[in-house]
């Protein structure tokens, strides 16, 4: 995409640049500047932070951010967290029209020049304008929660309102233009909370679910996304851009969805956190499927406070959406689990057969040192760590994982895509089943079948599945048993355990996959310097010196409260995310302090 285009799919084609940004930095700008001044004059300590104590430091979500008479500092973009944002929102130091300007400027910078990432699909024509419509909101007092004025971006296959210009396409051209009924359930909780849709991110092409052969983070309309802490290292995926975008504060959060390890891999190897939620937590109606069995839409975000808050809004029952119904009611608040003394008392579990075995996992074996290592620190914060505490169906998830499951998936890949396809107001392409995406792709080599990046095997393969038959339905029963029955709840039963720990890279993510069953990830350390460099894709590598790997805490179903809570407590006795940051080239310079004031 050439920067022409780029520019295109921001504001649209016919709409110069510059007239955009005089349009929002004198309108809004000077409005913004009269309501600042009169909130200083009606509410000093509030708007203008008049020499007295204020703090957000609620609930222990993170170090206090508190201004007296001292000069206030803006926050760093690259690691700003939600509440330090909010802090400065309310306190006058900035507003959301400049918060959508820096993080656009940040995106310019590395997105399609520089590094090339490509983690960012398109940006939101109308986020400026949201932005300023909830600034004045906010000098009015009608703050709605802590994402009013916080811009968030969405995985490429979680519909928005097509009125907004926003295309969803799971990355494919066969989408490009079409045109939902709606915006995703999860897009409406996430508005109504007062959040900025700032735009889509890159994604492996259909959630990784065209080709086996084809690379994390690669798409036909992105290209190839690449991680920030390497060059060309992988970003995994399928939600590789939304793991990068949040890893370099291209935004403040992010959306991903999971099917297995769609949300856990790339926040394993971008140094974030991320929370794969129980399917059935938060909906899925509006997000382009794979399987109503195992996907669900979860938070990616550099701390585990900042994803808490997310999952509180976006999390709960949808009418649309049957798997929601079962959830526990009432939800609880997620961010009231961030307590640093989570798991002082509770007995942590550590499944070692076959997945921290090197020869089946894959894993270089700096991450089981870094992993045991980590199992220090749970004791050193009070828990008791059974090791080992094995799932009986280890070995099964592996054969499970290599074919069980992709028959499931395949079979409700093709059913609920056809449905989702059917149900689109309009599609320019004329793609109305997934046989019609494989004719487009046929028809249209060289946007979907470049060279190196021609497998649909799995598309295929999908199509001459017969329905839900007899067999389809035992599979999916062994498959829930496996993972969750007679797997992790098994292992959790036997050893009377509140959790089970492991590292993200390698077979983690699987049981909790076929279960339905939740993971938070959070950073565990980075290969070393001396690691082999592993070839990954066509034009990308894994493992790299540097590139991160994460920790996973899994649960039975509805545990996410709990397994925040051990997450949380891991990361800030550890801060591993600090101990290193992306490779220069990749890191973007532009800082609130470069868009404030400006014309």
């Amino acid at each position: 995409m050439t920067k022409n285009n780029y520019w295109d799919s921001i504001i649209g084609p016919k709409t110069p640049r510059s007239i955009v940004l005089r349009l929002f930095t004198t309108s809004f700008a000077a409005t913004m500047l009269v309501l600042n001044l009169l909130r200083c004059l009606i509410f000093p300590v509030a708007a203008c932070g008049i020499n007295l104590p204020f703090s957000v430091n609620r609930r222990d979500l993170h170090v206090g951010i508190s201004r007296s008479d001292k000069p206030a500092e803006l926050p760093d973009l690259y690691e700003a967290s939600i509440l330090e944002l909010q802090s400065g929102l309310d306190g006058g130091l900035f507003t959301s029209v400049d918060l959508v300007k820096a993080y656009i400027a940040r995106i310019e910078e590395v997105n399609l020049q520089g590094p090339k990432l490509r983690a960012v699909l398109e940006i939101n024509s109308a986020a400026l304008a949201q932005a300023a419509s909830l600034d004045e909101e906010r000098v009015q007092s009608k703050k709605r929660s802590d994402l009013h004025g916080i811009p968030i971006f969405l995985k490429d296959n979680i519909a928005t309102d097509a009125s907004e210009g926003l295309n969803t396409t799971a990355g494919s051209y066969s989408l490009l233009g079409s045109v939902v009924p709606e915006d995703a359930t999860v897009v409406k909780k996430l508005r109504a909370a007062g959040a900025i849709i700032l735009g889509k991110t890159a994604m492996s092409e259909w959630a990784h679910f065209r080709g086996g052969p084809l690379p994390s983070g690669w798409s036909g309309r992105s290209g190839q996304n690449t991680n920030a802490y390497y060059p060309n290292a992988d970003p995994c995926g399928s939600s590789s851009g939304s793991g990068v975008a949040a890893s370099i504060g291209l935004v403040a959060v992010t959306l991903g969805t999971e099917t297995d390890g769609s949300i856990t891999c790339p926040s394993s190897n971008n140094n974030i956190v991320g929370i794969k939620p129980s399917v059935g937590l938060t909906s899925r109606t509006g997000v382009i499927p794979i399987s109503s069995h195992q996907d669900t839409i979860g938070p990616m975000a550099r701390s585990t406070g900042d994803a808490a808050i997310v999952l509180s809004v976006i999390a709960g029952p949808d009418s649309s959406d049957n798997a929601t119904s079962s959830q526990p009611s009432p939800l609880p608040d997620y961010t009231r689990a961030l307590r640093k003394d989570s798991l002082r008392g509770k007995r942590i579990g550590v499944p070692r057969h076959v997945f921290l075995n090197d020869t089946v996992t894959g894993n270089d074996p700096s991450v089981n040192i870094a992993f045991n290592n980590a199992l220090k620190t749970i004791r050193e914060l009070g828990a008791t760590v059974v090791d080992p505490s094995d799932l009986p169906t280890a070995e099964q998830v592996i054969e499970i994982g290599f074919y069980n499951e992709t028959f499931v998936l395949e079979v409700d890949f093709k059913i609920e895509l056809n449905a989702y396809l059917t149900g689109l107001v309009n599609t320019p392409t004329g793609v109305r089943s997934l046989a019609d995406v494989i004719q487009f792709n046929n028809e249209h080599p060289d946007l979907e079948l470049p060279e190196n990046y021609t497998s649909q095997n799995i598309l295929i393969e999908s199509e001459a599945t017969e329905g839900r038959n007899s067999t389809f339905w035992e599979a999916l029963a062994i498959n829930q048993a496996v993972g969750g029955r007679d797997g992790i709840d098994a292992a959790l039963l036997n050893h009377n355990l509140d959790a089970l720990v492991l590292p993200a890279p390698g077979w983690a993510t699987t049981p909790a996959a076929l279960a339905g069953y939740p993971i938070v990830t959070v950073p565990l350390g980075f290969y070393p310097p001396n690691v082999p460099i592993g070839e990954a894709g066509p034009t990308t590598v894994y493992p790299a010196p540097g590139v991160p790997f994460g920790l996973s805490f899994l649960g039975s179903k509805w545990s996410e409260f709990e397994l925040i809570g051990f997450a949380y407590a891991y990361e800030q006795k550890t801060k591993t995310r600090l101990e290193r940051r992306a490779y220069k080239e990749a890191i973007p310079k532009t800082q609130l302090k470069d868009i404030i004031g400006r014309g």
